[in-house]
């Protein structure tokens, strides 16, 4: 790869007219023809518009075609991430820090594991106008891995939707109770343990999806303080008696954009790494503060541009990382822990950060232990919006008056019944069904309603095909339609498709729903939701 760099570096040319990169797709250039065919390896030359200019033969042979676009070399699962890994070393204008986990399209339609070497191509005036791809076939045992990491992925798809539904009849009926003034102080208590039980099952669940890449990925402005202390009581599970965790928080605290599920992953793994590093206990120590930059700074895995960032550190004292490893740690299927790991944590790790425009910085001493410092730009402290004010409200509060009636239907009945007499008690008349065609049933073609709140997955008409079908039969295109499920979004995006106005993830909290109702019904006429 070092030589590879240098014989790009070598057809630099001058500035803004990109002839580096037009000198890959020169069949005359002898350097250019050393990169292609010299060594036999699949690689091709791509612009900033994801356009293939040249690939080597031995790509072609691989594939069965020519590709004319990036997209064209994957299979659809992972052309986005591959796409997105490509158009990150455009940004940052650095060497793709770790080899990219992918899998190609072949003719006849076999998909084979490849590995994604990505290098950048500069122009003398330090510009980036496009990247050298190199796909490498992964051992046979990376192969076995990424099946049975396939299979563990279905599977927590499919567990998921039961177990979703399973805690959304536990959280729904502890909330209810917990709701009651008159409640005993001691079986409040009790509520309280059950609902705190519940949750845990819930980010357990949430875990288990960002691990098998089903959780939908949904950036939003985290109080970074705020989602480390939500983590901890998880943390320390994972770590065991024989790990102490300790949590130093900068005040005041800072914001940063970014999922935050992907955020907890990033910090699990972490968390797990240090733990293995740690065989006879020690310490971890969970660290936030804030860094400003005033020109670059090299992290050893790209350059850092100038800027606000938050600052969090993962710091061990275990046994820390060689000198010879420290390059490699990041790469997918490279491991340490043969016994218990798989070698994806920190290759995932590092793609979460990246991907939400953050950087990565490692310093470890063998003997001593290991700090990972995650830099993400710092956002503004957001206000707080109208729909979570609605949520927050207290216990026996109606937020605003009734604007209309809600067709809800759930297949399964305590849900049903607990979402029902949720959204009676924020002002809202309920039609609700137990399927899609018990539903049109409930409704004449002069029925006004405000909003649909459907479940996914029923006994026949799924819920995308119901909101479709109540949107014909009163006429009504745009009326607005929640779509609910156990499932994570992901596997069902082309199935909602554009039916859903929002979808809410089980298991949610009753508030959450009529807020979110509240939301999307807001701008009904009052007509219609008389």
């Amino acid at each position: 790869m070092r030589r590879l760099a240098r014989e790009i570096a070598r057809l630099r040319g001058g500035p803004g007219d990109g002839p580096a990169l037009l000198a890959l797709a020169d069949r005359a250039s002898p350097t250019a023809r050393l990169l292609f065919e010299g060594d036999g390896r699949p690689r091709a030359a791509v612009d900033r518009r994801l356009r293939v200019l040249r690939t080597s033969a031995a790509l072609d042979r691989l594939l069965g075609v020519n590709p004319s676009t990036l997209a064209e070399l994957f299979v659809p699962e992972a052309a986005t991430p591959a796409t997105q890994a490509v158009e990150a070393v455009f940004s940052f204008g650095a060497l793709s820090p770790s080899p990219v986990a992918t899998t190609i399209r072949r003719a006849g339609g076999v998909a084979r594991a490849m590995s994604l070497s990505i290098i950048p191509v500069h122009e003398a005036d330090g510009t980036v106008s496009g990247a050298i791809l190199t796909l490498d076939p992964m051992a046979a045992a990376a192969e076995v891995q990424a099946g049975k990491l396939q299979a563990i992925g279905a599977l927590a798809g499919g567990i998921a939707h039961d177990f979703n539904n399973l805690l959304q009849a536990i959280i729904g009926a502890g909330e209810s109770l917990a709701d009651r003034r008159d409640l005993p102080e001691a079986v409040r208590d009790d509520v309280a343990l059950i609902l705190g039980g519940a949750r845990r099952g819930a980010a357990l669940v949430h875990q288990l999806l960002a691990f098998s890449a089903q959780q939908t990925l949904q950036p939003r402005i985290v109080a970074v303080n705020q989602a480390v202390a939500d983590l901890a009581p998880l943390l320390r599970r994972s770590l065991g008696e024989r790990v102490r965790l300790t949590l130093l928080l900068e005040e005041p605290g800072r914001f940063v954009q970014i999922d935050p599920g992907q955020l907890d992953q990033v910090l699990l793994n972490l968390a797990v790494n240090a733990r293995d590093a740690m065989p006879n206990g020690g310490a971890l120590t969970l660290r936030t503060g804030r860094l400003t930059l005033l020109s670059p700074r090299n992290s050893g895995l790209g350059t850092i541009p100038p800027g606000r960032y938050v600052a969090i550190e993962v710091q061990d004292t275990g046994t820390g990382i060689p000198a010879a490893i420290l390059p490699r740690i990041f790469e997918p299927f490279f491991t340490t822990g043969r016994e218990r790991g798989t070698g994806l944590g920190l290759s995932s790790v590092i793609g979460i950060i990246q991907q939400s425009r953050g950087f990565l910085e490692v310093a470890s001493t063998p003997g001593q232990g290991s700090v990972f410092r995650i830099l993400l730009p710092r956002s503004q402290d957001p206000a707080v919006p109208a729909a979570t004010q609605a949520a927050q409200s207290s216990p026996g509060e109606t937020p605003g008056q009734a604007r209309g009636t809600v067709l809800l239907v759930e297949d399964d009945d305590a849900v049903r019944r607990l979402a029902q007499r949720a959204l009676e008690r924020h002002g809202w008349r309920v039609l609700s069904a137990d399927c899609g065609e018990g539903a049109l049933a409930l409704l004449a073609p002069d029925t006004a309603i405000a909003c649909i709140v459907t479940d996914m997955i029923m006994p026949g008409i799924d819920g995308a095909a119901l909101a479709q079908a109540v949107r014909t039969k009163l006429a009504r295109p745009a009326l607005p339609a929640i779509i609910v499920s156990g499932y994570a979004e992901v596997p069902l995006h082309d199935a909602i498709g554009a039916s859903a106005t929002a979808f809410l993830p089980k298991p949610y909290a009753m508030k959450e729903l009529a807020a979110r109702v509240a939301a999307v019904a807001q701008d009904m006429e009052p007509a219609q939701t008389a």
